[in-house]
């Protein structure tokens, strides 16, 4: 496998593109597409685009922005992974999607904005678990992170038709009960 070095443009190209991609893959559809989850203490969703409404509000240009400070304190605050199921309960999905597009846009035209170079993009931050991480490394994870969710997303409605694919499963490795191919 071939990996890709951090590249800021080639990184906002993923990010900006993430809102069209849930609003593609989940508007419009019943909730028993989006409401489902995996289990106890999974998300769901549309639980997914409210923890990327919080990541937008939160998490990433929060702590590029204490990052870019250069100042003293350094420290990021605990991200609340689960602030957002409380926030959402009464909402509506196209809602969700709606901010989530408005916020993901504005925290884009920022960091394009900062026209940061490769000096600034190895200044550092203190992550509470992980200690001293560079805004490069920060910008990084936030493009995995939405493409996990992505996968993620896509995965949680895979299996609601776990019982109905029948013999398929095998050949279905987005199943939880998937096993190797029959030869």
């Amino acid at each position: 496998m071939t990996f890709v070095q951090f590249d800021l443009e080639k990184s906002i190209a993923v990010l900006e593109r993430t809102p069209g991609v849930l609003r593609a893959l989940l508007a419009g559809l019943p909730s028993d597409w989006t409401a489902p989850n995996e289990g106890p203490d999974t998300w769901s969703p549309f639980d997914v685009v409210g923890h990327l409404i919080d990541g937008e509000e939160t998490d990433w240009m929060v702590r590029a922005r204490i990052i870019l400070a250069r100042g003293e304190n350094r420290r990021f605050e605990p991200f609340d992974r689960s602030r957002h199921l409380q926030l959402n309960r009464n909402r509506a999905l196209e809602q969700l999607l709606t901010q989530f597009e408005a916020l993901r846009k504005k925290n884009l035209a920022e960091l394009r904005g900062l026209r940061l170079g490769s000096s600034q993009l190895d200044l550092t931050g203190e992550h509470p678990d992980f200690g001293s991480v560079t805004l490069r490394q920060l910008l990084a994870t936030w493009v995995v992170h939405d493409l996990g969710h992505v996968t993620q997303i896509a995965r949680v409605m895979a299996k609601q038709y776990r019982h109905e694919v029948g013999p398929w499963v095998p050949y279905l490795p987005v199943l939880p009960d998937h096993e190797e191919p029959r030869s």
